[in-house]
């Protein structure tokens, strides 16, 4: 049967993206049991702490934070780490408040308030009940008049709201990753403005005082440490100590993210390869690999953003995959003989399962979506490349499908380019909604990994380094064009759209190229001088890679922001964008259209009442704990308040 491409009728409609979904954040074990995050549009985005407890086959799933608590950081924003569980106890965060609780997981008790200030923000949370403490890296934002100040601290377990935090580690602009072993050593990375974590950043370790380990103590001078590794073009994440006293971490050094392994003298690497064995650190909780014992860990790795997950033997290097299916996995957390990760697929939702490491055998602890869809509707991608003046890029075409039906004899078929948050940040290929909403209607789909994503290694994320606004239109614009070129898609009739960055990348190309006909930008960025001045501290620098350092940049800001060339803007255009947008200022959305409708173009501005910067700005997947969950993550803007403007 024919019809013409986008007007084929579709059973996927707006309300069944979010229909029965679930948001499947930070997973941990404690002995035998799993905890993890879960989210329900249905309640706002409120994020709760579950776990399963019992034998395989008769497990019992509990809710330990019920509303109105909402587990969630925000600390640089993106928050992550929110919660921590050992020996029975559990801490976490609860966004309405920053403040800190403590629940027992066996007694159900009420949670407990441990923190008092509310201007005092906590993540990437360690428990450690043997010696009574609680560490975390804590965002000060009690002067307003200054930028927030963060540190690594601990408390102490048995503590009130009215003690004190002791500060263990200060001077750095940011800290991530505080990991204490069994023989009283801290671990910690940090980093300094203007660098992101994936720039440069520094891997550190101190001991821990004999007091403070112990629980005496109420305040200590900041730790007197040692450099591991890192330093200026050197990105360090996520350090892990092995029961032996050795410790594990990821390093860029040699162009990709590779797993190490120090042991107080010397630095080696486990497994040399070109792969990514972590994602860029956009939050403070994800945990691309696992410790096993004391010669495995469980990993994950990304070629070309396929992902992959399997087995690292230390002695001897080798690295077994386990095949399972799945093209994306999110945090992993081992324990009680499994592995248990998020997964996402290419023909259906995503799940939390878990692996039982000797048989291999996986068990569905949760779905993302129990609704299904006909696998008619589903399509399939096709992996594809084009050239640039730097080399190939990278992206996934999702072609029309949707059963027999066929466009009219001699008609190709509308095309949408996709170009993704961060926009350090890469788009895998896995069964999304959103994609098929467009597909089944006879829309295709380009899915653009433009120069400066990741999966590709440092040297093509640097690619994007002072060139934002030019190399990743260029990307998307040529690829768009490359699929026509190759008959696949309509010349004539090319859309764009994205979030966050990717939203810049819109405004930019309909401003600065004729390629697209029609745009989308959901909490895009219009005015990069804005993002560059009236930001939060985390991004407050990220430009300065990006663009340049500003004010002596100020021209390039101005020449590359699409406000300032709404002249050039010839095409239609939808504005999406959240009240509550502390990342994207919504000022940004309302100034663009304004621009664009006293120029009498067609544009439409949706405002969504109380939504933060979606969860698809950082990351195009269906586990949104990889890189974490930004402030709205897990929020369905389809059931808020909503201000439309034409």
């Amino acid at each position: 049967m024919t019809l013409p491409y986008g007007s084929w009728p579709s059973e996927i409609t707006a309300e069944s993206l979010t229909e029965g979904a679930l948001g499947l954040g930070e997973i941990a074990y404690d002995g035998t049991d799993l905890f993890w995050l879960q989210a329900r549009p249905t309640e706002g985005g409120r994020v709760s702490l579950w776990r399963r407890s019992g034998a395989p086959g008769s497990e019992r799933d509990t809710e330990l934070t019920p509303a109105p608590f909402n587990v969630r950081s925000r600390v640089h924003e993106y928050g992550g780490g929110a919660f921590a569980v050992a020996r029975g106890l559990a801490v976490f965060s609860h966004f309405a408040d920053n403040l800190l609780y403590l629940v027992s997981d066996r007694t159900g008790t009420e949670p407990r308030q441990l923190t008092g200030d509310s201007a005092l923000r906590y993540a990437a949370l360690r428990i450690y009940p043997d010696r009574g403490l609680i560490i975390a890296v804590r965002e000060d934002h009690r002067d307003a008049d200054r930028e927030a100040v963060n540190t690594v601290i601990a408390r102490r377990i048995g503590d009130g709201p009215d003690a004190d935090d002791i500060v263990l580690c200060a001077g750095a602009d940011f800290y991530a990753s505080p990991e204490l072993s069994s023989d009283g050593r801290l671990t910690w990375v940090e980093w300094d403005h203007p660098n992101m974590p994936w720039d440069s950043a520094r891997l550190l370790v101190a001991e821990l005082p004999n007091d403070l380990s112990g629980g005496l103590s109420t305040t200590t001078a900041p730790l007197e440490s040692h450099l591991v590794a890192g330093g200026e073009g050197e990105s360090v994440a996520v350090p892990r100590w092995l029961g032996d006293g050795s410790l594990i971490f990821v390093s860029d050094r040699t162009d990709w993210w590779n797993l190490y392994q120090y042991d107080g003298g010397r630095v080696a690497a486990l497994h040399p390869t070109e792969a990514e064995f972590a994602p860029p650190q956009w939050s403070l909780g994800n945990q691309p690999y696992v410790v096993i014992d004391d010669d495995h860990l469980a990993c994950s790795w990304n070629i070309g953003n396929h992902e992959h997950l399997g087995i690292l033997t230390l002695s001897s290097g080798e690295l077994s995959e386990l095949e399972l299916g799945a093209t994306e996995f999110g945090t992993l957390a081992a324990g009680d003989g499994r592995i248990a990760t998020q997964t996402s697929y290419l023909d259906r939702p995503g799940e939390l399962i878990t692996i039982e490491i000797r048989s291999g055998r996986t068990t569905i602890v949760r779905r993302s979506q129990e609704t299904s869809i006909d696998p008619e509707l589903i399509s399939g991608p096709v992996e594809v490349s084009w050239d640039s003046d730097q080399g190939p890029v990278h992206g996934w075409f999702y072609p029309p499908r949707h059963g027999d039906l066929a466009g009219a004899p001699g008609e190709l078929p509308p095309m949408i380019t996709m170009s993704h948050g961060g926009p350090t940040s890469g788009s895998a290929p896995h069964f999304n909604p959103s994609v098929l909403y467009w597909t089944s209607r006879g829309i295709a789909v380009l899915d653009v990994n433009y120069g400066g994503s990741t999966g590709y290694g440092r040297r093509y994320r640097e690619r994007l380094r002072g060139n934002w606004g030019i190399v990743d239109v260029a990307d998307c614009a040529a690829g768009a064009s490359a699929m026509a070129d190759q008959g696949r898609a309509d010349r004539n009739r090319l859309a764009i759209m994205g979030g966050s960055a990717g939203g810049y990348t819109t405004l930019r190309a309909l401003t600065a190229s004729k390629v697209f006909t029609a745009g989308m930008s959901l909490f895009g960025i219009g005015d990069i001088t804005a993002l560059a001045t009236d930001t939060h501290k985390f991004e407050s620098r990220y430009m300065d890679s990006l663009v340049g350092p500003y004010p002596e940049a100020a021209d390039v800001y101005i020449d590359r922001s699409p406000i300032h060339h709404v002249d050039q803007l010839t095409a239609p255009i939808l504005l999406l964008q959240g009240t509550e947008d502390k990342v994207v200022p919504p000022n940004q959305a309302e100034t663009f259209a304004a621009a664009a409708r006293e120029k009498g173009l067609p544009v439409a501005l949706i405002m969504y009442e109380g939504e933060g910067t979606a969860s698809a700005g950082r990351r195009t997947s269906s586990t949104p704990s990889r890189p974490g969950w930004p402030s709205s993550a897990g929020s369905s803007a389809s059931r808020r308040p909503m201000i439309f403007r034409t």
